[in-house]
């Protein structure tokens, strides 16, 4: 199929060069600067000179040439029927880890879409594999110097990344990663663990190898697989035990003190699952070099214990909750007798993962606050399974199952992963307004943030008192 001439206009932004220009939804941008654009990013780079032309094509079928003089990366004002302002590239891999094809029947169709697109993985930071990009894709990486690329290694044995990707093309994808560290393209990579395929001395020579790319290869996480219940007729996979987990650790730990005596950062870096796991302390936040793989559950458990002791000891210096911590309880009537305050219940609920730091951090505030009860529940993954312990894939259903008639006081507060981004709505398509129906209590959405987690819960405390 021919791919039609250039890309359609939905929203031009108010006061903008473009609306200046008479621009409308329906016309198109065909070129810039005689460049056909391909994408968002042929859009971006052609377009931030401080005089550019542009060949539209109106809604009316005709063309004009615009010509353009703006400040330097100024914004035209131009919004696209498309973000990428492409179609996205489906993933032409059979990942024997992947976790889309573990996915059960009859959920919303976008949930079954696999992408590898590499322009995604600079937009939103996805993770891709180097199968589905041509040589053209990396020239063009390398002449917008576009970066950070985010890359899903798995392995560097070549013949171990084919049979765990099931494609034959795999293993000399590697070498895109050659052409990039040459050009010095910051990058960084991940390696999803299945046991007995690529850890222990598989894991040790990925590690290695992949250390020759510092430092324009600025971090790697090691992660493990994930298993849902629904995997009849795929790759056997089996889950990790706390003897592996701390053999992995180890393994990670042992890297991270040479890299760091030798390039001054840890570079290889495991999720909290692991922590959890094996039963050891969070690494201290020196250890996660900037929380670069936040998005891969690489220390979002100590920064989340980190903001929040940030977070009350701010209040608490400032006093702006409560004047005392006693105010909580008693207060005076009119003509001067002691009264008891209402006290305030709220609930919260989460995975497994984040369970026991979820009740820490609730334990240390019921006794700075006294009065204040913070009831914790822990949400078993009935709909993908017990070994799914991500906040980020439960469900509505199980939610309000396994909350049904529990004491959830005047709020019930859940983390702001387990939505549709940008939406209200779950996994399963239920939505916040069928939460608050089915619980018959209001639902509040908290940010990943400690700072977020102690203001929600003191904004609902003033409002009762």
């Amino acid at each position: 199929m021919k791919k039609q001439k250039g890309h359609m206009i939905s929203r031009v932004e108010s006061g903008s060069i473009a609306e200046e220009l008479g621009l409308e939804c329906g016309d198109k941008i065909v070129a810039v600067n005689g460049n056909e654009i391909e994408d968002v990013f042929d859009y971006q780079f052609f377009s931030q000179e401080t005089y550019i032309e542009v060949l539209v094509e109106t809604k009316d079928g005709e063309e004009c040439l615009l010509q353009i003089e703006k400040d330097l990366d100024e914004d035209l004002g131009i919004e696209f029927e498309n973000g990428l302002m492409d179609e996205y590239r489906h993933c032409s891999n059979h990942c024997i880890f992947c976790f889309i094809d573990q996915m059960p029947p009859g959920m919303r169709e976008t949930l079954y879409f696999k992408d590898d697109d590499s322009r995604l993985s600079f937009l939103q930071g996805n993770y891709v594999t180097l199968t589905n990009m041509s040589d053209h894709d990396i020239d063009r990486i390398i002449r917008y110097h576009l970066g950070p690329i985010n890359i899903s290694f798995q392995t560097m044995n070549p013949d171990l990344r084919c049979k765990m990707l099931n494609n034959r093309f795999a293993g000399e994808a590697l070498k895109k990663v050659d052409r990039l560290y040459a050009a010095g393209i910051p990058m960084n990579g991940q390696i999803v663990l299945c046991k007995g395929i690529n850890d222990g001395e598989e894991l040790e020579y990925s590690i290695k190898r992949l250390t020759e790319y510092l430092p324009c290869l600025e971090s790697v996480s090691v992660v493990p697989v994930g298993i849902s219940k629904y995997r009849e007729g795929l790759y056997p996979l089996e889950p990790f035990s706390k003897a592996d987990a701390e053999a992995v650790l180890d393994r990670i730990e042992g890297w991270q003190k040479k890299l760091y005596g030798e390039h001054g950062l840890h570079f290889i870096h495991a999720s909290d699952e692991w922590y959890i796991l094996a039963e050891r302390e969070l690494p201290e936040e020196e250890r996660y070099d900037g929380y670069l793989q936040l998005e891969n559950g690489v220390g979002m458990l100590r920064l989340l214990l980190d903001e929040f002791e940030d977070a009350m000891a701010s209040t608490l210096e400032k006093n702006t909750a409560f004047t005392e911590a006693e105010d909580m309880k008693k207060s005076l009537t009119d003509d001067g007798r002691p009264k008891e305050k209402p006290a305030v219940t709220v609930s919260l609920a989460t995975g497994r993962l984040a369970y026991p730091y979820i009740r820490r951090m609730a334990d240390t505030m019921e006794k700075k606050f006294p009065g204040l009860t913070i009831l914790v529940y822990e949400i078993r993954n009935d709909f993908f399974g017990e070994s799914i312990t991500v906040s980020g894939l439960l469900t509505g259903q199980d939610i309000v199952a396994q909350l049904a008639g529990k004491e959830l006081g005047s709020r019930l507060f859940l983390p702001q992963n387990v939505l549709r981004s940008g939406e209200d709505v779950f996994l399963d398509d239920m939505c916040l307004a069928q939460i608050e129906g089915a619980l018959q209590v209001k639902v509040d959405i908290v940010k990943s943030s400690g700072y977020d987690f102690v203001e929600s819960i003191l904004r609902v405390a003033r409002e009762v008192n």
